[in-house]
């Protein structure tokens, strides 16, 4: 990347996004159900994003095969992360179910290691262990296995099985085209699952259509397209060690937006968490790229 500035703000950009999506959301689950809330915002970004890789004509599937591997991605990715991450959001603060969600790096390197015989480095597994401690200091120092915190946790799984997913699958796709339609078919599986499953909400008022428009547009499609933009023109390792900023965003916004308080363990623990995050993408040697766990998106 040419300027370090440019990098510095994209990077501060996306990450923010990504953050204070959490807080937002909380906003919106006022006024609509957590699952249909979620399956409306990807359902319309999906839409939108869909428009924009057909209008520049991005290589579609060919097969059928491949158009089930991106719906099980949106079943993971956008249906699993996020709807657990919009339930969790009934029981527990926007920053606590932010640091849980963006532990998923730590957990790919366990799933990764389990399931794709992967080999990570020593630097990457002091960073699962110094963030899963911070997980325990986060929840204040006892397991309190409250339903949100259950959710939270889930959302981290959903998304580190649908990283090793993209991993194995992502080179057969073109990666904007993967992003739509895994946002859509993730969002139409939440819609359904709302209708069967929740006791439906749905109050349309200028704070809810906003609540939606910012989830839909700034806080989905321009997120994904700056963080692909860094990924594709930086080192995808080096970039993915700026992950640990997102909850950092998430425990911000909620403060800021939502009067939430910022104990002690909390606090501690997501410096840990941080820390973690941040040793198990640390890139290997400078300017290589490396098993970095967000580097299989690039």
């Amino acid at each position: 990347m040419k300027s370090k500035i440019t990098f510095a703000l994209l990077v501060i950009l996306t990450t923010s996004l990504m953050g204070s999506s959490f807080a937002v959301a909380k906003i919106g689950l006022q006024y609509i159900s957590p699952l249909l809330l979620v399956g409306i915002r990807f359902i319309l970004a999906g839409l939108l994003m869909i428009g924009i890789v057909r209008l520049f004509k991005r290589p579609h599937p060919k097969k059928g095969s491949d158009w089930v591997k991106i719906t099980v991605i949106g079943a993971c990715q956008t249906a699993g992360v996020m709807g657990c991450i919009f339930l969790s959001l009934r029981t527990i603060t926007a920053g606590e179910s932010a640091i849980l969600t963006f532990t998923n790096p730590l957990l790919v390197v366990i799933l990764g290691t389990i399931a794709l015989k992967i080999n990570y480095r020593f630097i990457q597994w002091a960073g699962v262990l110094l963030g899963l401690f911070g997980v325990f200091i986060t929840m204040g120092g006892q397991l309190q296995l409250e339903i949100g915190t259950l959710f939270g946790i889930s959302s981290a799984i959903f998304w580190a099985t649908a990283t090793l997913l993209i991993k194995k699958w992502g080179q057969d796709f073109d990666v904007w085209v993967l992003t739509a339609y895994q946002m859509l078919f993730g969002g139409i599986l939440l819609l359904v699952l709302s209708l069967l499953l929740e006791d439906l909400q749905l109050v349309f008022n200028p704070v809810s259509i906003f609540v939606l428009i910012w989830l839909a547009i700034p806080a989905s499609i321009v997120q994904f397209a700056v963080w692909f933009y860094l990924l594709q023109n930086g080192n995808p390792g080096k970039v993915s060690a700026f992950l640990f900023l997102a909850p950092f965003f998430g425990i911000l916004s909620g403060w800021l937006i939502l009067d939430e308080k910022i104990g002690l363990t909390l606090l501690a623990g997501g410096v840990l968490i941080f820390a973690g995050i941040f040793l198990v993408n640390w890139p290997e040697k400078t300017g290589e790229s490396t098993k970095s766990v967000e580097s299989v998106l690039k």
